[in-house]
């Protein structure tokens, strides 16, 4: 099944890359840690990071109460996007020299999120897409972390992704040049976790962590 391909996020440079599958989109912003926000604040453009995470066919951003991207971007329309690099693809060619990647463009009106049920949920899942596991074990927010807390909710009804995968796409004449070429794969991997060295005593560090770091991200 494939989402309602939207005029404006129709992939129009190399429509072969476009992807419009739901659950391709899904899985794209379910690996991705950042997201960028675009939004206009006081007549100016602005794109910055966060973080994001999906619940269904919604996706939640957090920040504090007086945060002033969340105070420009409640109610009104804003762009976000994703993208999760793969590698480097290196031709014989400069021209033809380039990345592979998956990336994600949604674009809605983002909704302040006001059901306290809802708001857990949006921040529980926030740290789950970090950290699988961590919110069982950390400390709950509090009454007055959640009211110092603004959470947004963007859905994914106008979404798509691009992707590129694969060598260099060359000439044959470029081919028959003596010059390596081919890609060089990227893959973030967590490293050896750090102890907070005012913890009280020697605490093991979580299996979640362990798991995480075997399996890398991407």
């Amino acid at each position: 099944m494939q989402t309602p391909v939207h005029d404006r996020l129709r992939v129009r440079r190399h429509p072969e890359r476009g992807v419009y599958d739901p659950a391709a989109i899904a899985a794209i912003l379910d690996e991705a840690y950042l997201c960028h926000v675009g939004f206009v604040s006081g007549g100016q453009p602005m794109v910055l990071p966060t973080i994001h995470a999906r619940i269904g066919q919604n996706l939640y951003l957090h920040g504090a109460a007086a945060n002033a991207m969340f105070a420009a971007c409640a109610g009104q329309p804003v762009c976000l996007e994703a993208t999760i690099l793969d590698g480097l693809v290196l031709a014989r060619s400069v021209y033809d020299h380039s990345m592979n990647y998956r990336s994600v463009v949604v674009v809605g009106t983002a909704e302040d999120v006001t059901d306290p049920d809802e708001k857990r949920l949006a921040l529980e899942r926030l740290v789950e897409h970090v950290v699988p596991g961590r919110s069982a074990e950390a400390r709950e927010p509090s009454e007055a972390e959640l009211r110092a807390t603004r959470v947004l909710r963007l859905c994914l009804a106008e979404a798509s992704a691009k992707v590129r995968q694969g060598p260099p796409a060359e000439s044959e004449a470029d081919r028959q040049l003596p010059v390596w070429a081919g890609v060089v794969p990227l893959r973030l991997v967590p490293g050896e976790p750090e102890p907070d060295p005012t913890m009280a005593s020697a605490i093991p560090v979580p299996a979640y962590l362990a798991a995480q770091r075997l399996a890398g991200r991407g």
